[in-house]
């Protein structure tokens, strides 16, 4: 009995071991650091903001460029989506043609890199409580997710959420999966000020349960 006993201790401490050097894949819920970092990558509902950072290392694999209408300032890299997001985005704008609604993309996916040079840019040249608001630090964009598109009319309008583009685009995008991600007064649990050009792709099911409850994506998934 004592030596059955002594065996199940000795198998449990090496299974600890085991565990803390994440050389089991999983255990109930256990997940290694690098599953983590795929389930968090690859999922449309992946939360990303000032509290939820992606690796800096971490490109999506499945990005594709968008065949929408794009603002001339727009990089090769920004015409760029995870697949699925892109083919909603497309469906969107000509929904949004239909309509007679002129949709253009402005920025679709930013590498690490590409969001360090833009916050950094916009610190040096507009201070830093513009960047805090504004711009996300690089590894906190969703921009890096690949799931998220800027949208703007032809006029680049600053004033884009009281255009009828803009006032279109709050009214519809969930029908194809977007959310507005940083709607007005949800600033205090988004962190980022108003911004109804930013649309975030989550798939059709969350987009019409988050938009017809007025929420965030943060209280979605904390719910």
């Amino acid at each position: 009995m004592k030596r059955n006993f002594g065996l199940v201790v000795l198998i449990t401490v090496i299974a600890s071991i085991l565990l803390l050097n994440g050389l089991f894949d999983k255990v109930g819920t256990f997940t290694t650091g690098a599953d983590y970092k795929d389930i968090n990558a690859k999922g449309n509902l992946i939360l990303v903001n000032k509290s939820h950072p992606l690796p800096e290392d971490y490109v999506p694999d499945d990005l594709v460029k968008v065949n929408v209408k794009f603002n001339k300032t727009a990089t090769d890299e920004e015409k760029m989506m995870r697949k699925e997001a892109a083919f909603a985005l497309e469906k969107m704008f000509m929904a949004a043609e239909r309509d007679k609604i002129e949709l253009y993309g402005v920025n679709g996916y930013r590498s690490y890199d590409t969001q360090k040079q833009l916050y950094d840019d916009d610190s040096r040249t507009k201070g830093y409580s513009y960047s805090e608001q504004y711009d996300a630090k690089p590894g906190t964009s969703e921009h890096q997710t690949g799931l998220a598109m800027d949208v703007t009319n032809s006029r680049y309008s600053t004033n884009f959420g009281e255009t009828v583009e803009g006032k279109w685009l709050k009214n519809n995008c969930y029908k194809y999966g977007f959310i507005i991600r940083y709607p007005i007064g949800m600033e205090n649990i988004t962190g980022y000020a108003y911004e109804p050009w930013h649309v975030r792709y989550v798939g059709v099911k969350a987009a019409e349960d988050i938009h017809s409850r007025g929420i965030v994506l943060e209280q979605y998934l904390n719910q």
